[in-house]
C-alpha cells in the first residue's frame, strides 16, 4: 500500500543543510516527493509505502545534519503527489515561531579548500558550504534563502550555481555560497582581493593595528607578542587592565598557552567557536582564547604564524561597528588600516564567551537560537533587559529567541543598537510584540524605553526575581524554588538597592526572605567604581548587629571625607550586595583600589585565591524585619586581622560566603530543595563550586547556556512575564 503524507519539521531546520538532507534519505529511500522552506520550518510531502515513511520519519530525526536542532516532527495525511521523483520547492511564507540558526565556524571540509592551490576557491576569505559560514548576520527576513539575505546582491556564477543545485553537492542550497568569480571581495585602500589581505598582514607584522570587517562586526587586530602594539590598543579601548581575547591558529597553540581540557578543546572546535576563558600556563589571571572562525581569520593566521588580540572593533562604551561607513568614521583615525569586504552585515554579533562551561556573554555561535519556557505566553512579550551586559528577549509561545550581547545599554548609540536587535528580532519571527516586559530601575535606557508603551501593556519584573527566573527556566524548574540572587545592584521592590538575595520564588511571583547586611555607597557610583570607597562603606556605616568594629588602617584624608558623606548621608545610599561586598574585600587585601572594568576586584579576588585554602572567617545571620540577614563586620574583621597571606585570606573568604550562602538557603527552605543561582557574582567559578559541595542535598542549579550576569536578564523577564500572562495577570 502507498500512502502520502505531510511532515513539518520544527526547529533550527533553516541554514544548516536540512533540504540537501531530506532529499538525500527521500531518494535514499525511493519516496517521491518535496520539501521547501515554509516560515521558519521545513514542509515534506512524501509518497510511499508505511513503513519506508516511518523509516523516513526516524531518519529525519536520527540523521539530522549536525548544526540541526530538531525540535518537533508532526505527520498529517495528504493527498498524493503528481510528480515524479522527489523535488527542493521554492520557499513559502506561514506564520509561527521561527529559528534562526546562528554563525557556524569555517568547517573542516572548507578548510582544506582554502589552503588547497588547486581549488579554485585557494585563498578565498568568503569560503562556505551548508555547514558553516554566516547565517543570522546575513539574513535579512525568512523563510532563509539567498534573495532574503545580503548575498541577494552577488548572482550565482555558472560553477557556484551548479553546485548550488546539485544534490550530491556539500552546497546544494547553500546559500552563502560564493567564488573568487562571483562572491565578496576584501578591500584594503583601493587594493582588491589577495593583495589587499597582504597589506594587512604586513602591517600586523610590522606592529600595526587593523581594523578588519568580520562576521558580525568590526575587529581590532594586532600581533599579541608585540608589547607596544596591544599597549597602544589598550589605550584606544580605554582598557588598560582587563584581559584581551587571543585568536591562536590550533590547539597546540592553545595549549602552550592555557591549561584546554577535553571540554574545552570541544568548545573551541565547535561550530560557535567561542571565547573559552581558561587558566593561564604564566598564572595570574585566566585567559580568553578562541580558534578562528572565519576563512579570513584562518588566512591572517596562517600567513602571520603567531597569536592575534583580536577585539570588538568599537569605542569604549559603544557596540560593535558594523557598517563600512562607520569604520572609517570611529576607527579609521584610531587604526593603521581597515580591511574590509563587500558583504553587507546586516545583524551585529559580538563573539560569545565561555568559562568552565557556562555562558559569560551570549553572542556569534548561540544567538538567536531559541529557548524554551516552561509557561506558554499566549501573546508575544518583548523583553527589555536591564542597563549592563544587555540583551534582549522575544517570546512567541512556549520559546523566547534571546537576542545578542549588545554591550551596556549606555548611550544612543547602544540604544539604536538594542532597538534595531528588538526590530530584526520581530521582523524574523513575523509578529509585533503586544506587551514588554522590563526591570524596575527609572533610569535604565530599556526602562524609559518601555515607557513609550501603554501602562498596561508594561510588565514590571524585579531585577534580581529575573536573574533566578532565568536558571530556573533555563533548566525547566517547574514548582517553587529558592532563588539566590548575588550581583553588584539592582532595584528591590522597596525602594532600596538589593544585591545580596534570597528569594522563595515562582515564576509569577517571589517572597524576600534573606539578605546580606545593608552598607552605603560612600558617592554612589563612585563607590562602583572603586572598591576602596566601598571598603569604607564597610568599616564607617555597615548595618549595626553588635559585632565588634572592623579595624581601619586606611588613609585619614579619605576616611575623614567618607565617614563625613556617611554620618550626613550625603549620595551615600544603602545597599545589601554581595558584589560590593567582594569589592570591600579585595580592596581591603590590597587587591584593587579602583575597578578599571566592571567586575575587576572579584575578578582579582577570585585570582588571588587559587591554589590556596583555608577555614571560614567568622560569620553571624541575625532576623531582623522577618528575614534572616548575614552580617558580614565578622567576616571582614577577621578578614582583615588574620594574619594569613594574601591569597590564604582570599580563599578563606569565598569559602566563608559559600557556607552562609548554605546557611541562608537551610534557614528559608521548608520543604523546598531546588535552588536557583543567579547574578553576576556567580561567575565565580570558586564561589559556585563551595555553594555546590555545601548544599550536596540540594539540587543546586546555575545558568548554562543563559549567563548568569545581567546578560540573563531578559530571558528571566521574558519567563516572568509569560507565567504572568498565562494566569491573566499583567
Amino acid at each position: 500500500m502507498i500512502t502520502t503524507v505531510r511532515i513539518e519539521v520544527h526547529g533550527a531546520v533553516q541554514g544548516v543543510g536540512f533540504r540537501p538532507h531530506v532529499f538525500r534519505l527521500a531518494t535514499e529511500l525511493g519516496i517521491r516527493g518535496d520539501v521547501r522552506n515554509v516560515g521558519g520550518h521545513v514542509v515534506i510531502t512524501a509518497c510511499g509505502p508505511p513503513d519506508v515513511l516511518d523509516a523516513f520519519r526516524q531518519a529525519l530525526r536520527q540523521r539530522a545534519p549536525r548544526h540541526a536542532d530538531v525540535h518537533r516532527i508532526s505527520v498529517t495525511p495528504h493527498a498524493d503527489v503528481s510528480h515524479a521523483g522527489f523535488l527542493v520547492l521554492d520557499s513559502a511564507f506561514a506564520t509561527g515561531p521561527r529559528t534562526i540558526v546562528p554563525d557556524l565556524a569555517t568547517c573542516d571540509a572548507c578548510t582544506v579548500e582554502l589552503f588547497d592551490p588547486d581549488d579554485r576557491r585557494y585563498r578565498y576569505p568568503f569560503v562556505n558550504c551548508t555547514d558553516c559560514g554566516p547565517r543570522a548576520t546575513i539574513v535579512d527576513s525568512l523563510p532563509y534563502d539567498r534573495s532574503r539575505t545580503s548575498m541577494r546582491g552577488f548572482p550565482l556564477c555558472a560553477s557556484c550555481s551548479a553546485e548550488y543545485h546539485d544534490p550530491a553537492d556539500r552546497r546544494f542550497h547553500a546559500e552563502p555560497v560564493a567564488c573568487p568569480e562571483c562572491g565578496p571581495r576584501l578591500r584594503w585602500r583601493g587594493v582588491l582581493g589577495d593583495e589587499a589581505l597582504h597589506l594587512a598582514t604586513a602591517t600586523i607584522a610590522n606592529g600595526g593595528i587593523i581594523a578588519a570587517k568580520g562576521i558580525g562586526g568590526y575587529q581590532l587586530i594586532c600581533a599579541a607578542g608585540d608589547e607596544d602594539a596591544v599597549a597602544r590598543l589598550r589605550e584606544l579601548k580605554h582598557r588598560p587592565r582587563k584581559p584581551l581575547a587571543v585568536m591562536v591558529r590550533d590547539l597546540v597553540q592553545a595549549r602552550a598557552l592555557a591549561e584546554v581540557d577535553e571540554e574545552a578543546a570541544g568548545l573551541l572546535r565547535s561550530g560557535s567557536a567561542p571565547i573559552v576563558v581558561l587558566p593561564s600556563l604564566a598564572g595570574g589571571l585566566d585567559i580568553g582564547l578562541f580558534l578562528p572562525y572565519s576563512p579570513l581569520h584562518h588566512l591572517l593566521l596562517h600567513d602571520l604564524a603567531l597569536p592575534l588580540v583580536v577585539t570588538s572593533g568599537n569605542r569604549s562604551g559603544e557596540p560593535i561597528v558594523i557598517s563600512d561607513e562607520e569604520a572609517e568614521a570611529t576607527l579609521g583615525p584610531v587604526v593603521d588600516g581597515i580591511l574590509s569586504h563587500d558583504r553587507p552585515i546586516l545583524a551585529r554579533y559580538d563573539d560569545s564567551v565561555v568559562r568552565a562551561g557556562r555562558m559569560v556573554r551570549r553572542a556569534r555561535g548561540f544567538a538567536p537560537e531559541t529557548l524554551s519556557l516552561p509557561v506558554s505566553s499566549p501573546k508575544p512579550v518583548l523583553a527589555l533587559g536591564a542597563q549592563l551586559k544587555h540583551t534582549t528577549a522575544l517570546v512567541v509561545g512556549d520559546r523566547a529567541v534571546l537576542g545578542p550581547h549588545t554591550g551596556d545599554l549606555e548611550n544612543a548609540e547602544a540604544l539604536a543598537a538594542f532597538e534595531r536587535t528588538a526590530e530584526t528580532l520581530s521582523r524574523w519571527q513575523g509578529t509585533v510584540p503586544e506587551h514588554c516586559a522590563h526591570d524596575l530601575h527609572p533610569r535604565y535606557l530599556s526602562t524609559r524605553y518601555a515607557q513609550r508603551w501603554p501602562r498596561d501593556r508594561r510588565i514590571p519584573v524585579q531585577h534580581h526575581h529575573a536573574h533566578v527566573a532565568a536558571t530556573a527556566a533555563e533548566h525547566g524548574v517547574r514548582g517553587r524554588f529558592i532563588g539566590v540572587a548575588y550581583d553588584g545592584l539592582g532595584l528591590g521592590d522597596d525602594g532600596t538597592l538589593w544585591g545580596g538575595e534570597v528569594l522563595l520564588a515562582t515564576y509569577r511571583e517571589y517572597r524576600r526572605v534573606a539578605r546580606f547586611g545593608r552598607a552605603p555607597l560612600p558617592g554612589g557610583e563612585a563607590a562602583v567604581r572603586r572598591p576602596s570607597r566601598m571598603a569604607l562603606g564597610y568599616l564607617h556605616g555597615a548595618e549595626d548587629f553588635g559585632a565588634p568594629s572592623i579595624p581601619d588602617h586606611r588613609p585619614a584624608r579619605e576616611t575623614d571625607l567618607v565617614r563625613r558623606m556617611i554620618e550626613r548621608r550625603v549620595n551615600s545610599p544603602l545597599a545589601s550586595s554581595a558584589g560590593r561586598l567582594f569589592d570591600a574585600a579585595a580592596a581591603m587585601l590590597g587587591l584593587c583600589e579602583e575597578n578599571s572594568y566592571e567586575g575587576e576586584a572579584a575578578v582579582l579576588l577570585e585570582a588571588a585565591a587559587a591554589g590556596h585554602d583555608g577555614p571560614p572567617f567568622d560569620w553571624k545571620l541575625h532576623r531582623r524585619d522577618g528575614m534572616w540577614v548575614y552580617d558580614p563586620v565578622p567576616t571582614l574583621r577577621d578578614l582583615v586581622t588574620c594574619g594569613d597571606p594574601t591569597g590564604v585570606a582570599a580563599a578563606r573568604f569565598h569559602t566563608t560566603i559559600g557556607e552562609v550562602t548554605a546557611a541562608l538557603v537551610r534557614e528559608v527552605a521548608g520543604g523546598v530543595r531546588t535552588v536557583c543561582l543567579g547574578g553576576g557574582v556567580f561567575q565565580n567559578r570558586r564561589l559556585v563550586d563551595a555553594v555546590f559541595r555545601e548544599l550536596a542535598d540540594f539540587e543546586v542549579l546555575v545558568g548554562e547556556r543563559v549567563p548568569v550576569n545581567d546578560g540573563g536578564i531578559s530571558y528571566g523577564q521574558a519567563a516572568v512575564a509569560a507565567a504572568l500572562l498565562a494566569e491573566g495577570i499583567s
